[in-house]
């Protein structure tokens, strides 16, 4: 049996990343992915790049660094992530107070700057007037995070990774120690093991007896194929209540160990984005519901989000698409923290050979460099 030095579970942009790094800095790493078809977080994301967004010295920092990486990742990695930067428009509603929503900014690195109603409407002409009081907006990067995964794991095939798709059961334990993983089929042995399985990673972390405060949404959206309508920009509302929902949902850790519970009503943030190929993603309605495998109604939540981003962009409220419904995980909201609540990355108190790279709520901007980080991190430390 082999015994790898790094096993990595989850094969989304987290686990792609860090698998390539840490085979770039001579480890052997087995990635180990349950869905050869990549139907994950990875595959139904914006592609949004908020380089512009920290409030932090640390969140700046990993931006800047985030940014310049994405700026060459595509030569480095021998394929095209469709890396771009574009108008990011942050709409406005027409009952709110603009002054008021442009101050919740003003901390930013690169704060947007206000249009007016003419103003935002001449930058995208696919918005309603009438829905909007205006709209915020700042130069904001833009990839295709499936691509950009896949990328990275080609370049991680070439270098000499390997890559089982395999459903992770347990965590193979000998007392405090993860000495790998048990699949349907397989037990794959490693040095370390890497939980990079997104909203997954509680559940199987909590079955190896590992409580982390890591959780997950139920985000939802609507896929539409290449059309001809152009959206110049990537439209997202000013007041995002995604953050609201998340702190809301964790006040109690508990509680997420319980099956069935709504620990917080949902959310839609209306917004879209259209890909270089023509195809559009409209969202994102977000729940905070504990079972991973809970029921939703598909129907019920397309037509909620096609009326809420038809009142802001009507003429893309009845393209045909799809619905989808994919696991997001984050980390717990601080009240303290100002920008976005950190990850949780690095070993796992109390254990040897287990390492969490997960929860991050401002994901694809700032994974390349904390992967890259993490890797010669390990490597110094060996």
């Amino acid at each position: 049996m082999k015994i790898y030095d790094w096993i990595v579970v989850g094969g989304g942009i987290a686990g792609a990343a860090l698998s390539y790094e840490l085979v770039q800095q001579g480890f052997s790493v087995l990635l180990l992915e349950q869905d050869p078809t990549g139907q994950n977080a990875t595959r139904y994301s914006y592609g949004g790049l908020a380089f512009w967004s920290g409030t932090t010295d640390t969140m700046r920092q990993l931006c800047a660094e985030g940014i310049a990486r994405h700026r060459i990742l595509s030569e480095e990695l021998a394929a095209d992530t469709q890396f771009r930067e574009l108008d990011l428009l942050l709409t406005i509603a027409a009952d709110d107070d603009p002054a008021a929503v442009a101050a919740t900014y003003a901390d930013f690195a690169i704060p947007p700057q206000f249009l007016s109603i003419s103003e935002a409407c001449e930058l995208e002409p696919l918005l309603n007037p009438d829905a909007i009081a205006g709209a915020l907006t700042v130069k904001h990067g833009h990839i295709n995070a499936e691509k950009t995964a896949q990328a990275y794991i080609q370049a991680f095939l070439r270098a000499g990774g390997d890559l089982q798709f395999a459903q992770v059961l347990k965590l193979w334990q000998q007392g405090d120690k993860v000495e790998g993983v048990k699949t349907v089929s397989e037990t794959y042995c490693s040095a370390n093991t890497a939980i990079c399985a997104g909203g997954l990673s509680r559940a199987l972390l909590k079955a190896a007896g590992i409580s982390i405060e890591l959780y997950f949404t139920h985000a939802e959206l609507i896929d539409i194929p290449p059309v001809d309508i152009q959206l110049r920009s990537l439209v997202m509302p000013a007041r995002l209540q995604r953050f609201q929902l998340e702190a809301a949902s964790t006040t109690n850790d508990r509680l997420w160990d319980e099956q069935g519970l709504e620990l917080a009503p949902p959310i839609l943030d209306a917004g879209a984005i259209q890909f270089l190929d023509g195809s559009l993603r409209l969202g994102q309605l977000s729940r905070t519901l504990t079972d991973t495998q809970a029921i939703i109604n598909p129907e019920a939540s397309e037509a909620t989000i096609r009326a809420s981003v038809g009142q802001i962009l009507p003429a893309l409220k009845n393209l045909p698409g799809t619905w989808h419904h994919c696991l997001v995980s984050f980390s717990r909201v601080s009240k303290a923290e100002r920008s976005y609540p950190l990850p949780l990355i690095g070993n796992i108190p109390g254990k040897t050979g287990i390492h969490t790279f997960s929860g991050f709520s401002n994901p694809l901007v700032i994974i390349p460099p904390l992967a890259q980080r993490f890797a010669r991190s390990v490597i110094s430390y060996e």
